[in-house]
């Protein structure tokens, strides 16, 4: 069968997999290849890589579409790894470089720094609902929340109004966490918190990271930067194990 569309990136094959399964839930490998315009083989070789990234199941010809994708409720993100995620924001405010604006993103162990740290007389917008209705409970504290569409089980805005609201602001720092992280980057669940993560990095003057251990353990497939965009990333890692990002000149900080 000839291939249509010989340009058309991996990534985008990914999409438009993803795009209808979760509106078919399942596909066969021979329904995918007439969508695509793509052969059989590749069809077969795209569904391997992502069940390998958990975004599709694996199937006897086929794949199931599977609920993880999505960015998951803040409130689970919170109760797993509790301890960890505010073992990590311990961390970090040892460290922490003096702002006056910051953008805080929808991730949990941001969620976590965001109580502990003194924020007055400070300008904080972000996209998470559970941060802002937080932080404005506290005295002077400027809370700036970003209109777009909320998801559902997001609390969290995410779309084309939150990111072009984002153009409008320069913080002094950006503080976030990451769905993963490998050695080439962070990555997010969704393509629409990739966006908002991507926008804010480009907006801010100093970038941190806020990571336990589980986070490098798992796979997704939007990829939102380098690990050295960040200006700094703090985890919880042994000493063993950040010493690789070290000999790559990544400034990870665990104590």
């Amino acid at each position: 069968m000839a291939e249509k569309k010989t340009n058309f990136f991996t990534f985008e094959r990914y999409q438009e997999i993803l795009d209808y399964l979760k509106v078919h839930k399942r596909a066969t490998v021979d329904e995918l290849s007439k969508v695509l315009y793509v052969s059989p083989a590749t069809v077969r070789r795209d569904l391997t890589e992502m069940q390998k990234l958990n975004i599709v199941q694996r199937t006897h010809g086929g794949a199931l579409y599977i609920d993880n994708n999505e960015d998951v409720s803040i409130f689970v993100r919170m109760n797993e790894g509790s301890s960890s995620k505010r073992d990590v924001a311990q961390i970090a405010l040892k460290h922490i470089p003096e702002f006056r604006t910051c953008f805080i993103d929808n991730s949990s162990t941001s969620y976590e720094f965001a109580k502990m740290l003194d924020m007055s007389f400070k300008t904080v917008v972000t996209n998470g609902i559970h941060i802002a209705t937080t932080l404005c409970e506290k005295e002077d504290i400027e809370v700036i929340f970003l209109g777009g569409v909320i998801k559902y089980n997001s609390y969290a805005t995410n779309g084309n109004f939150a990111t072009d609201m984002l153009e409008h602001f320069r913080f002094d720092l950006m503080i976030s966490g990451a769905a993963g992280v490998r050695p080439d980057g962070t990555y997010e669940r969704s393509r629409e918190t990739m966006e908002v993560k991507r926008i804010a990095l480009e907006r801010s003057e100093k970038k941190i990271l806020l990571v336990d251990s589980t986070k490098f353990k798992n796979n997704f497939l939007y990829r939102v930067t380098d690990l050295n965009d960040y200006d700094a990333i703090f985890t919880d890692l042994s000493d063993e194990e950040i010493a690789p990002f070290k000999e790559a000149g990544i400034n990870i900080i665990n104590k």
